[in-house]
């Protein structure tokens, strides 16, 4: 385990100011602060202020602090003094001609926005090491966030808004013949992340930073994300992301800064009494870290992201001058491809060892260097009892579970803690948020591939599943074992595994027998037991069976007579105490979690009562308070202030500020002028004017061409049966074809004219949603050709959605489709974004929808389908042959087949829908069900957009009643309700 803990940046040689700035506290370039890059601007405002910031910050090669006002004399470069445009238009130009990654006598836009990130990057150094200083200075307690994906987006907009510079940056650019928005365009999103999940821990990474707290992200870097989407005829294809190639000027390697990760080997125990694991495959994990400021504030926290290799020494020159090139590169390979792609297919048994491998990258990399800092900062007053009262490491959904038993194993094989005090110090640490109720997603990992992958670790999580069972007993008591045998299945953490003796003897039932038992029937009893015993209790029943071996031979043959006599009269073991041989063995993770941690929260209101009442509900009756609610939330910085400017610019104006940004409760006072026609025409210009932008980012992305006038209607989301893209898409086709059955005059009259746009990327293994995808686009080639419909209806597949496709489409959005099948998504987060921008939404009472509704008014909200409690009877109901589909429904399937739509067999997609059980049949996600619900819903929709006075009104009480969801007020609760956290505020 790496000894230091070292903080975001404080490196001795990487960061120089100018040479001709002299150093703070010492003779001329070679010293300075350590941390700028080669000159700087003003470290934005602070809160409330526009004058000269007071830094704080360490010179690495002087050692000693340096506190603000900083001047040119005490090292830092004067530009740093001014926050000028013209100073900024110098500094970014010097980043250009001396720090080139491109011709610098041709200053294209890639190299202008290098440049610019390199000159916003000197303005966060100062404020990220001053933070980080801080935080150990005062060690303070701090949170932790683990997450698989950060979906960040581009940060150069986001990172100039929070320190206010955007003007500032935006007229140094124009002076140097560049615009803003064409630089910010050169920035590729960093491909960190996919959906929702990701999202919302970078909306919580800027809320933690805004809001002052201390807090972390870790992450692994892919180089190659998930994967670039790509649509051609044949629908959705893959290929690598390219975001590292240019480099990635937010970002600096720690290569002073890894850890060691061990995979396979095996256990031993030392003369010390301790387990070793030894052997096997050793990695290291490197640092990157990049950095996240807070919107009008100094904090500036830190998101570390860990990349995997190899020592050099793991090279195999002999191989490689042998001629045998991929053996001397091997080592190397199996190590960096950890953090090649997220989420890689584990179809295979490599691809699951490979998932397997990230996810303990992750937990044991961030948990050595938490484990680092806090010795660190504890210094000779060490005391492990006081871990959990300095760090608090919240684990977003079960990929980081491994946290649980790499903390357990740490603390025991490393630091010496007994069993007992490693487990109160791990529960009072650890938390878990559940993101799903989706069987399949809840995590079940293969415990005969972590078995010989990670072998301590199956120890400890055995151990932790016997402790578990006896927790059971001890609730549930042994008098009624049905009940008993019920909450074992439900609860344990091993699936499939024998039953310990302890536990398995419980479920021996003595039959009824017509002669006495004699000391022979013992050789029954030890045969039953003896899969399940250990080892030295099997030792001892076979002594004693060899005492009945030894008896006369009067007792044999009294003995074989009665067990001839007897044959089904021995004691019996039920057989759930033993494994199944014909179904895997896998250790439940989110169990896991639940046991783990010392809080389990949901992230909506309807999405915790299913977790508490359904998911985990014998775990919420054995542990009632360890379980919440915590309704996911969005920044409002990105997702109004810098994503829709022109909104945002009327907010504040008819607020009378732009507290709101801080305080989203404010955006509650424009309800009182929902009426005022003023802002009604000023709403409208700037839905328009957002509307305009997406028209251009249509035409270059798909080629198609839409009208500006027609509703924009937006369905963008990971593609998911689920999720019921099929469900929009069939009833866009239910209105293609009752447009073609009308003639010109009779359209108009009836359908407002629409521009149909989907978004969002199918998993390269999941078929049927990659047919989905498919259909999409097949729909869309035949109903944007066809001349009858015209600007009618246009129907709009955006390839490669990501972050900067979503600040593009949801400020231009007028009604946004969250229509998934009741109480099968947790919250979702994009329908609190299309809110806050004025968007109305179509829905079902699902996650958030439910809270956005309460909060916007049932009447500004378009609600159908079915509820949450009716899903288990309606599918009854379908099994049972029951259900009578609706003939419109059964109308666009045979319209569907009929080819219209091209020759692709869409035979296996539209038979999901069909039949009443089997795999893959009998609409699993109601699609039928809601249809005739969803396309009524959809005939009101047009009546409201109609009257534009009514549909403007409504969008403004969306903003209005969004307040609750920003990510600000989420994070408050975390910190006070599971986290135990406090702002700080910089000197």
């Amino acid at each position: 385990m790496a000894t230091n803990a070292s903080p975001p940046l404080q490196l001795a040689t990487a960061f120089r100011p100018l040479a001709s700035a002299s150093a703070a506290g010492g003779g001329g370039g070679g010293g300075g602060v350590g941390l700028l890059a080669g000159g700087g601007v003003a470290a934005g405002r602070g809160r409330g202020r526009t004058q000269r910031r007071v830094v704080a910050a360490r010179s690495v090669a002087s050692d000693r602090d340096v506190q603000g006002p900083v001047s040119p004399e005490e090292g830092l470069p004067s530009v740093l003094n001014s926050m000028d445009s013209c100073a900024i238009a110098s500094n970014i130009k010097h980043h250009a001609e001396f720090k080139p990654l491109f011709a610098p006598e041709h200053f294209s836009p890639l190299n202008a926005y290098h440049a610019t990130a390199k000159s916003v990057f000197d303005a966060l150094l100062i404020n990220w090491n001053a933070t980080y200083n801080y935080y150990n200075k005062m060690n303070v307690k701090q949170a932790y966030y683990l997450s698989m994906e950060f979906l960040q987006g581009r940060a150069l907009t986001n990172a100039i808004g929070n320190l206010e510079l955007t003007g500032e940056y935006a007229e140094a650019l124009k002076q140097l013949g560049h615009n803003l928005e064409d630089v910010a365009s050169q920035e590729p999103d960093a491909a960190l992340g996919n959906g929702g999940l990701g999202r919302l821990a970078s909306c919580f990474l800027d809320s933690l930073a805004t809001l002052n707290y201390p807090a972390w992200g870790y992450g692994l870097r892919y180089k190659y994300g998930l994967f670039k989407q790509l649509i051609t005829k044949d629908g959705q294809e893959e290929v690598a992301e390219n975001w590292l190639e240019m480099g990635y000027p937010w970002e600096i390697v720690r290569n002073d800064l890894s850890y060691p990760v061990k995979f396979y080997g095996k256990v031993v125990e030392g003369t010390d009494g301790r387990k070793h694991w030894i052997g096997g495959e050793n990695i290291k994990a490197v640092a990157y870290d990049v950095p996240i400021p807070g919107y009008k504030t100094r904090i500036t926290n830190n998101l570390r992201l860990w990349s995997t290799t190899v020592p050099a020494q793991d090279f195999d020159l002999g191989a490689f001058n042998a001629g045998d090139h991929t053996k001397a590169y091997e080592a190397h390979l199996n190590a960096e491809k950890i953090c090649h792609v997220l989420y890689p297919g584990d179809e295979s048994p490599e691809g699951k060892v490979l998932r397997l491998k990230q996810q303990y990258t992750l937990c044991s990399a961030s948990l050595q260097d938490i484990i680092a800092r806090f010795e660190g900062r504890a210094g000779d007053s060490l005391n492990w009892e006081d871990f959990p009262s300095k760090v608090a490491v919240q684990m977003n959904d079960t990929h980081p579970t491994l946290c649980i038993p790499e903390l357990m194993r740490i603390l025991i094989d490393f630091k010496g803690l007994s069993w007992d005090e490693a487990w109160r110090i791990t529960e009072r640490t650890v938390a878990y948020t559940n993101h799903t109720v989706l069987p399949e997603a809840l995590e079940k990992w293969s415990l005969d591939i972590m078995q010989k992958l990670l072998p301590r670790h199956v120890e400890i999580i055995e151990k932790i599943d016997e402790e578990l069972m006896n927790n059971i007993v001890s609730k549930y008591g042994t008098t009624d074992t049905a009940l008993l045998k019920k909450k074992l299945k439900e609860m344990r953490i091993l699936d499939n595994v024998d039953l310990p003796a302890s536990i398995a003897q419980l479920f021996v039932k003595p039959k009824e027998k017509k002669k006495s038992p004699t000391k022979s029937n013992k050789k029954l009893l030890v045969k039953s037991l003896e899969t399940i015993a250990e080892v030295e209790e099997k030792t001892k029943l076979e002594e004693e069976e060899a005492e009945v071996l030894s008896e006369t031979e009067e007792e044999k043959v009294e003995s074989e007579e009665v067990e001839a006599e007897e044959e089904d009269s021995e004691d019996g073991l039920d057989p759930f105490v033993n494994s199944d041989p014909k179904l895997p063995r896998v250790v439940r993770m989110a169990n896991l979690c639940v046991v783990g941690g010392h809080s389990v929260n949901g992230v909506a209101e309807i999405h915790s009562e299913i977790v508490k009442q359904d998911v985990f509900n014998s775990f919420y009756e054995m542990w009632p308070t360890k379980f919440q609610n915590k309704t996911n939330g969005v920044t409002p910085r990105r997702w109004i202030r810098f994503c829709n400017p022109e909104l945002s610019t009327i907010i504040s104006k008819w607020i009378g500020s732009d507290d709101w940004v801080l305080n989203t409760d404010k955006l509650a006072e424009l309800k009182k002028f929902a009426d005022n026609e003023d802002l009604h025409s000023e709403w409208r210009a700037a839905k328009l004017a957002n509307k305009m932008k997406v028209v251009s980012l249509i035409r270059d992305k798909t080629g198609y061409i839409v009208s500006p006038d027609a509703m924009f209607d937006v369905q963008v989301k990971r593609i998911h049966e689920y999720k019921r893209q099929l469900l929009n898409i069939l009833g866009i086709i239910y209105r293609y074809k009752k447009m073609k059955e009308m003639s010109a005059e009779e359209r108009v009259k009836r359908f407002v004219p629409r521009v149909c746009i989907f978004g969002g990327k199918a998993f390269a293994t999941y078929i049927q949603a990659k047919r989905i995808v498919k259909f999409i686009t097949d729909v869309a080639a035949t109903v944007n050709h066809d001349s009858d419909i015209g600007d009618l209806l246009k129907v709009i597949f955006v390839p490669d959605y990501n972050v900067s496709v979503a600040e593009a489409l949801i400020p231009a959005s007028e009604l946004s489709q969250h229509i998934s099948t009741a109480g099968m998504e947790a919250s979702g987060t994009s329908n609190m974004k299309f809110a806050m921008n004025g968007c109305i939404l179509i829905g079902t009472l699902d996650g958030a929808n439910v809270e956005i509704r309460e909060e916007v008014g049932e009447e500004n909200f378009f609600l159908f389908g079915a509820e949450a409690h009716e899903i288990v009877g309606l599918r009854k109901e379908r099994a049972e042959g029951k259900f009578v589909p609706d003939p419109r429904f059964q109308e666009v399937k045979e319209f569907v087949r009929s080819g219209v739509f091209g020759t692709y067999n869409y035979d296996e997609l539209m038979g999901s829908l069909e039949g009443n059980e089997g795999y893959g049949r009998a609409d699993y996600f109601l699609v039928g069900k809601d249809f005739p619900s969803y396309i009524e819903c959809q005939e009101k929709v047009d009546e409201a957009y109609r009257d534009q006075k009514l549909w403007t009104k409504m969008s403004i009480l969306n903003t209005a009643g969004s307040s609750k969801f920003s990510s600000d007020r989420t994070i408050h609760e975390y910190a006070k309700d599971i986290w135990d956290i406090s702002p700080v505020t910089l000197p």
